[in-house]
C-alpha cells in the first residue's frame, strides 16, 4: 500500500499547486518533465525486461497475451467504459456549471489515474514484493497530471484520491493475498513482461513516438507465469 499512499500524496499535492499556481505554469515545461519521465520510464522498463530467466516465455507471453487482449478488445473497452462514465455523469445540460465542472474533474482524473497497464503493474508489483518503484514513477506523473487538470477543472481533481485509494489499493492487496501461489520463476517472468509493456507505455503515451495498444497486452502478466507453471510441471527447464 506505500506506493499508493505516494499517489494519493502527490495527487493531493499537485491538485492544490494546480489550484494556486497552475496556470502560470508553461506547457512547454510540462512537456519537457513528461518527455523526461518517458525516458525513465523506457529505461526502468528495460532494467525489469533483464530479470527474465528466459526470454522466449516473455515472448510468448506477450504475443498470446496481446492476440487475447485484441479478441478481448480491453483498450477499446476500457475507453468505452471511460465515455459511459463522462456522459453519465458529466455530460448534463441544466446550467448547474460549478457541480458539472467539479465531477467533470472528479471524473477526468480518476479514470486518468485509475485505468492503465501502470496502475495494474505498479499495484501488482508493490503487492507482490513490496516494490513501489513503478507507482513512485506513475505518481509524479499523476500530480503533474493533477497541477495541469485542477488548474482547469477546478477541486473535484483532488478527490480522485479516494478511486485511487480503493481500486489501486485494492490490487495491491489481492496481489499479496496471491503472493503463496507464485514462484520466484514465475514473479521473474511477470516482471519482465511489465518491463516491456512500461516500454510500450513510454513509446506510446510519454514520449508520443508511435501509437500502442498497451492495454491489450494486459492479459499476458497472467500468460506468462502461467507458461513457467506448465513447463515446470513438463519438466522442461529453460536456457
Amino acid at each position: 500500500m506505500t506506493g499508493t499512499i505516494l499517489n494519493i500524496v502527490t495527487v493531493l499535492v499537485g491538485g492544490a499547486l494546480g489550484l494556486l499556481f497552475g496556470a502560470r505554469l508553461p506547457e512547454r515545461v510540462r512537456s519537457t518533465v513528461v518527455a523526461g519521465l518517458g525516458l525513465f520510464t523506457a529505461a526502468i522498463g528495460f532494467q525489469m525486461f533483464t530479470e527474465s530467466g528466459n526470454p522466449i516465455v516473455v515472448l510468448g507471453g506477450l504475443l498470446l497475451g496481446g492476440v487475447l487482449g485484441e479478441w478481448l478488445q480491453i483498450e477499446l473497452a476500457l475507453q468505452n467504459f471511460g465515455g459511459w462514465l463522462e456522459r453519465r455523469f458529466a455530460g448534463g445540460t441544466g446550467e448547474g456549471g460549478t457541480s458539472n465542472r467539479f465531477i467533470r474533474g472528479f471524473l477526468t482524473a480518476s479514470l486518468l489515474f485509475c485505468v492503465g497497464p501502470m496502475t495494474i503493474l505498479g499495484s501488482i508489483q508493490d503487492g507482490l514484493t513490496g516494490d513501489y518503484s513503478l507507482l513512485a514513477i506513475k505518481s509524479v506523473l499523476d500530480g503533474f497530471a493533477a497541477l495541469a487538470f485542477a488548474s482547469s477543472l477546478g477541486a473535484g481533481v483532488l478527490f480522485s484520491v479516494i478511486v485511487i485509494l480503493v481500486y489501486q489499493g485494492g490490487l495491491s492487496l489481492l496481489a499479496a493475498q496471491a503472493q503463496a501461489l507464485i514462484s520466484v520463476p514465475m514473479m521473474a517472468e511477470m516482471t519482465a513482461v511489465g518491463g516491456v509493456l512500461l516500454i510500450g507505455l513510454a513509446v506510446s503515451s510519454l514520449l508520443e513516438i508511435k501509437p500502442i495498444r498497451v492495454g491489450n497486452f494486459l492479459p499476458a502478466l497472467v500468460i506468462a507465469p502461467l507458461i513457467v507453471a506448465i513447463l515446470a510441471a513438463l519438466g522442461v527447464q529453460g536456457p
